[in-house]
């Protein structure tokens, strides 16, 4: 008789050890590339305003054209992982994002830049949601949200190194020195994940032809088990199959209200953390501060973001949605300081380093929710949707801080401006809170709980 081996279990009853810490360090060195590029032309921006002879709020359209590549990568390169597994998909996105952020170094003017960022965007879209996709599906239920966060922490601690790299390198050899770190370094990350990345299994074993990888990738998971040539592999999670097909999955198995109240989390924090992204170098500038300590101050916003990380994925697992409501609710007075008159560098610092907590860490458990409400079948689907339809928040954010800025509102109002979003979405998450609650029986949250009917 055929060994019969459970999925769930095979995943769920492994014991930490190198396995999951050599996926959790690729993924998180494929995040910190993803964030060091989102972040690098705005660390840029002072400079390059000042040798091309431009003004501030021009630069708007390219802080948004990533923004709007990735737009149209979650959902292409989420589909991708779906079908063509979410190695690929991870590798791909490393490549595109690398190769075109170095081909910014030969930009002579702002319509090229604009363009090559809009290309970028399409391999940060990709990487996103396929790398939530790839950790949940090979980490243990008991630290799903834990591991999920810790990896996306990379992506903090990438958008905070341009601020070091600014300070350090670019007074020497210009702005142009962001891009070639940007470019390089992602390029040499996609030629190590094609050698050490591993494929899920839960992917793997959803595909009769792609046996042989499930079997190897199966004994990589659990060295500690002897896994038969002719093992059958089950897949245990209800509701895998879903009701429907295409866009109708992610709708299905009670999600018909917390698919759309995720997009809504997901614009209004990722709405204010591209505003602050974008403007925090250029704002804190011209509060007084020299170009180099508003460089460093700003870097603490990222800082904040991996304190924000390491809170949520402490707490996440065991309390689930509460946690990002309250973190959208701390984020309101922490933004609307930032604009208070008479605020000193320490002053500022700290606030920087509070609304990154609080923005970024909220965002990280969005990007942990959303990677364990949707089965294994259509997972990088959902993810992939949520990241799309949230970057017309990412999208708007540098565009609405250009035209405030170009309005010449005041400090105080402009980052009142900013806390609108965190407002909503501290409405928002705490109804999917309630919501998750209702369906999960509980406030954790985990794809294969009992699934009520719509």
């Amino acid at each position: 008789m055929a060994q019969t081996i459970r999925i769930e279990e095979l995943v769920d009853e492994q014991k930490i050890d190198w396995f999951n810490i050599n996926l959790l360090f690729w993924s998180f060195l494929a995040m910190w590339g993803d964030g060091y590029d989102i972040t690098a032309l705005s660390f840029a921006a002072p400079k390059l305003v000042h040798d091309w002879g431009l003004q501030p709020s021009s630069l708007g359209p390219a802080f948004s054209a990533s923004l709007v590549g990735i737009l149209f990568g979650a959902p292409f390169l989420g589909y991708i992982g779906d079908r063509l597994g979410r190695k690929l998909a991870i590798i791909s996105g490393c490549f595109i994002y690398g190769l075109f952020t170095l081909a910014i170094v030969w930009a002579t003017d702002l319509n090229q830049i604009i363009a090559l960022r809009f290309i970028t965007g399409i391999g940060i879209g990709g990487l996103l949601p396929n790398t939530i996709a790839l950790s949940s599906e090979l980490s243990p239920k008991r630290l799903r949200a834990t591991l999920t966060v810790l990896m996306f922490t990379g992506i903090t601690l990438g958008s905070g190194t341009p601020s070091l790299i600014s300070a350090w390198l670019l007074p020497h050899y210009g702005w142009e020195v962001l891009f070639v770190v940007g470019g390089v370094v992602p390029l040499l990350i996609g030629v190590c994940l094609l050698f050490f990345l591993p494929e899920s299994i839960k992917y793997l074993a959803l595909f009769p032809a792609k046996r042989i990888r499930l079997l190897k990738e199966a004994r990589r998971l659990r060295k500690d088990l002897t896994i038969e040539d002719d093992a059958e592999f089950v897949i245990t999670h209800p509701g895998d199959e879903g009701r429907g097909s295409g866009l109708r999955q992610i709708f299905s198995n009670g999600m018909a209200w917390i698919t759309p109240l995720l997009w809504i989390c997901f614009c209004t924090a990722l709405m204010s953390n591209y505003f602050l992204n974008s403007w925090l170098p250029l704002l804190i500038e011209n509060l007084g501060i020299a170009p180099e300590r508003a460089a460093i101050s700003s870097g603490f916003y990222s800082i904040g973001g991996c304190l924000g990380g390491i809170l949520i994925s402490v707490l996440m697992d065991r309390y689930g949605f509460v946690v990002i409501a309250a973190l959208y609710a701390l984020a309101v007075p922490a933004i609307a300081a930032l604009g208070l008159g008479g605020n000193t560098f320490l002053t500022l610092t700290l606030l920087t380093t509070l609304s990154g907590i609080t923005v970024l860490g909220a965002q990280f458990g969005n990007n942990a929710a959303v990677g364990l409400v949707y089965p294994t079948a259509y997972r990088s689907k959902g993810v992939g949707w949520a990241f799309a339809i949230g970057r017309f928040g990412s999208i708007g954010g540098p565009l609405i801080g250009a035209a405030l800025i170009a309005s010449h509102m005041s400090m105080g109002q402009l980052f009142m401006m900013a806390t609108i979003p965190m407002i909503i979405g501290t409405v928002a998450a705490a109804v999917t809170a309630r919501l998750c609650y209702l369906r999960f029986r509980s406030f954790q949250l985990d794809d294969a709980a009992a699934t009520p009917p719509d």
